[in-house]
C-alpha cells in the first residue's frame, strides 16, 4: 500500500483519478511508437512511475498533464533503442509491378494498427477528438518519419494542443527550442502526409453504402465493381510484404491474379481500427472447411471513393483485435440466424455482436 508523508493511503486515490485516463495515454504512446503492444508496455511503465511518485505530486499541473509528461519521457527513452515502424510506402520504394513475385520482409518492424476500443478516451471532448483524429493510420505512419523528439513535440503541440511552455517542460528543453522543433516537424510532415482538412470524408450514410458495396463486390469477386469504388490513385499496402501498389489498374491486376479470395471461400468480419472502418478476412481451408485468419484491412474513405487499403497480413493482428484465428463455416442458409457466439473478446466494442451472422464473399 502506497502511503504519503501524512499517513494517507494513496493507492485508491491514485487509481480513481488515473484509470479514466488510461486509454488516451495508450493512444499517446501508440502515436509515439507505432506499436500497440509497445504502447501497452509503456502505459504500464507510466503508471508504475506515477504510482511511485504520486505522494510527491503537488498538483501544479493537472493529473492528465502530469501522466502525459511521464509517458512522453518513457517513450523517448524507449525510442533510443528502437527504430521507426513504417508502412511499405514509407520504405522509399516506388509502386511495385503487380505481376512480380511478393517478397516478405520479416526484418522490418512494421507499423501496427490500433483497435478503436483501445483508443477511446474519457468524456472530455478535447480528449475524444485527439484520441480519434490523432490515431489515423496516415498520421501515425507519417509521424514515423520524424526523429523521436520532433515527434513528441508535434504530438504534444498539434494533437494534444499543449502550450509551448508545457511541452518544453515535458521534453526538457526551452520554449524557443520547442517552437523551432515544431516548425521543422511540421515541414517534414507536410512532405509525407496530406493535411487532414484536405481529405474530405463521406457522410455516415455514404460510408455505410460504400462499405456495403465493397463487401458485396468482394463477395462476388467482382474486380470491376471494386475498381468503381476506388479512387484513381488508390494505394494498396500489405505489410509484411514490401511491395505496394498505386492506381486502380495495378490494384485490380493484383486482386484478379494474386488475391486468393474466391466466391464462397472467405468470411468477412467488420472491425474498426485507427478510427477507420475495416474487415477481418478469413480464407476457407478446402481440406476441412475451417476458415483461417488471412488479413485485416483498414480502409480510408473519401467523398471520391476508397483511397487507401492497408492489409495487415500478420495474424498476430487478429489477436490484437481480439479475433479468433479460426472460425467455423457459416450455416448454408445465409438468411437464417447464425448460432450465438462471440466474434471476438466480449469487452471489445468493435466486435460483431454474437447474434450477427458474418457476411461472406
Amino acid at each position: 500500500m502506497l502511503t504519503g508523508a501524512d499517513g494517507r493511503e494513496l493507492d485508491d486515490e491514485f487509481l480513481r483519478q488515473a484509470n479514466p485516463l488510461r486509454r488516451e495515454l495508450l493512444a499517446h504512446c501508440y502515436r509515439m511508437l507505432g506499436s500497440a503492444h509497445d504502447a501497452e508496455d509503456l502505459v504500464q511503465e507510466t503508471y508504475l512511475r506515477a504510482w511511485r511518485a504520486y505522494d510527491r505530486f503537488e498538483g501544479r499541473s493537472s493529473l492528465r498533464t502530469w501522466l502525459h509528461r511521464i509517458a512522453t519521457t518513457a517513450c523517448l527513452t524507449a525510442l533510443e533503442t528502437r527504430g521507426r515502424r513504417p508502412m511499405p510506402t514509407g520504405l522509399g520504394s516506388t509502386s511495385a509491378d503487380p505481376s512480380a513475385d511478393l517478397a516478405e520482409r520479416t526484418d522490418v518492424p512494421w507499423l501496427q494498427p490500433l483497435p478503436d476500443a483501445e483508443a477511446d478516451s474519457t468524456s472530455d471532448p478535447a480528449s475524444i477528438v485527439a484520441a480519434k483524429e490523432g490515431v489515423r493510420l496516415a498520421l501515425v505512419a507519417a509521424l514515423q518519419h520524424l526523429p523521436p523528439r520532433q515527434r513528441a513535440v508535434l504530438i504534444l503541440r498539434d494533437v494534444l494542443k499543449w502550450k509551448a511552455s508545457e511541452v518544453a517542460e515535458a521534453v526538457g528543453t526551452t520554449t524557443a527550442a520547442v517552437n523551432s522543433t515544431l516548425q521543422r516537424a511540421r515541414a517534414q510532415l507536410a512532405k509525407v502526409s496530406p493535411r487532414p482538412d484536405e481529405v474530405a470524408e463521406p457522410t455516415e450514410s455514404e460510408q455505410r453504402d460504400l462499405l456495403d458495396r465493397y463487401l458485396s463486390a468482394f463477395e462476388r469477386k467482382d474486380v470491376d465493381a471494386l475498381v468503381r469504388l476506388f479512387t484513381d490513385d488508390i494505394v494498396w499496402e500489405m505489410p509484411p510484404y514490401a511491395a505496394w501498389y498505386r492506381g486502380s489498374a495495378d490494384v485490380a491486376n493484383h486482386l484478379a491474379n494474386r488475391c486468393p479470395a474466391r466466391p464462397g471461400g472467405v468470411l468477412l468480419v467488420p472491425v474498426r481500427g485507427n478510427s477507420q472502418p475495416g474487415f477481418a478476412q478469413y480464407l476457407r481451408d478446402p481440406a476441412d472447411g475451417t476458415y483461417r485468419a488471412f488479413t485485416l484491412q483498414l480502409l480510408t474513405l473519401t467523398t471520391e471513393g476508397i483511397s487507401h487499403v492497408a492489409n495487415f497480413m500478420d495474424t498476430e493482428v487478429f489477436e490484437l483485435f481480439g479475433l479468433p484465428l479460426t472460425r467455423e463455416s457459416p450455416a448454408p442458409d445465409r438468411e437464417s440466424p447464425a448460432p450465438a457466439r462471440e466474434s471476438c473478446a466480449p469487452d471489445r466494442e468493435f466486435c460483431v455482436p454474437a447474434t450477427e451472422k458474418p457476411r461472406t464473399f
